[in-house]
């Protein structure tokens, strides 16, 4: 099969087997794969596989199982799929857990549901597991107009959130209002920390989900209302800051994070099951939608992996196999 590899922060179309399915796998042939941001990190050599990991770059594909390990019973040869995989994406052929694969919802295509595993696990996970939203309640999101964002945006709504997003651009501002968002903020021409705080009156936001760490970390702490969950998804400003402990004691602010490549198939799978409940209902009513920005073929993964990295975009980036 044609798969891409990474040699010396390059991604190179190379020749390798077709993997063979374990017994709890199955072997999906690719028709689409997302771009992700960790994918950009395991170029650089920032974000190495967990052992046992394909060192094929692709954390979410959709296509067509065409192989099933003796002890899958719930999916068949010739079944339409997408999957969260923790490796092994950029190829024409990959392995999934069968439990981490998820039926393609209805008229959806395949490049769009190759957009789905790896933010809806990650949002569902972090805004509702972790960060627990509730109805009525308010989110800020940095990244609003990403493929994390643009899946806060839709799914937050859905559950009668309010929702405010930082962008970098008036385009992407509007874009996220147009999605959904209650408001946004250009972070290059205004303090998110003061608008926050405008916004709101003064009270605060009860969750924020960030990707960029540094120094947000003490600004997010002034824009929290009391007993606020603060969430850390990723640290693309740093990973290290220097706060004041005290408005985390006095406002009894929750601060937490998490990655999800490293966790077991049973840690996904709960997500998966929670996903097909109460999410995949609103897709199939398109309620809410994946929003592609671009879509290039896998042998031209290292332009997906330069769009990502010129921020130029909105939504998702797909490789189509």
């Amino acid at each position: 099969m044609i798969a891409i590899e990474i040699i010396e922060n390059a991604l190179n179309p190379t020749e390798r087997p077709v993997p063979v399915p374990a017994i709890n796998e199955v072997l999906i042939q690719v028709a689409a794969a997302g771009v992700n941001r960790p994918d950009i990190m395991q170029r650089k050599g920032l974000y190495p596989p967990p052992p046992g990991a394909s060192d094929i770059p692709g954390l979410e594909i959709a296509g067509t199982i065409v192989a099933v390990g003796d002890h899958v019973t719930h999916l068949k040869v010739g079944d339409s799929v997408c999957a969260l995989v923790t490796g092994g994406g950029y190829a024409q052929f990959c392995l999934a857990a069968a439990d981490l694969c998820l039926p393609i919802p209805n008229e959806m295509s395949l490049t769009e549901a190759a957009a789905l595993p790896e933010t809806f696990f990650t949002v569902w996970s972090n805004v509702f597991d972790r960060a627990r939203l509730n109805s009525g309640e308010s989110i800020l999101v940095h990244g609003g107009a990403g493929g994390i964002g643009t899946t806060v945006i839709q799914l937050a709504k859905a559950f009668e959130a309010k929702i405010y997003v930082t962008a970098g651009t008036d385009a992407k501002c509007q874009f996220c209002t147009e999605l959904g968002a209650d408001a946004a903020i250009n972070y290059k021409e205004q303090d998110f920390v003061e608008a926050i705080n405008q916004l709101t009156g003064g009270n605060g936001v009860d969750i924020i989900l960030d990707m960029i760490g540094g120094d947000y970390f003490p600004r997010n702490l002034k824009c929290m209302a009391y007993d606020a969950r603060l969430v850390q998804i990723a640290v693309q400003g740093g990973s290290k800051a220097e706060i004041n402990l005290l408005p985390v004691m006095l406002k009894r602010l929750t601060i937490t994070g998490s990655t999800l490549r490293a966790r077991d198939n049973a840690f996904k799978a709960d997500i998966a099951k929670n996903l097909l409940e109460n999410v995949w209902p609103l897709l199939e009513y398109g309620q809410i939608k994946p929003i592609i920005d671009a879509t290039f073929p896998l042998t031209e993964a290292a332009k997906a992996h330069a769009l990502m990295e010129s921020g130029e975009y909105m939504g998702k980036i797909i490789l189509t196999v």
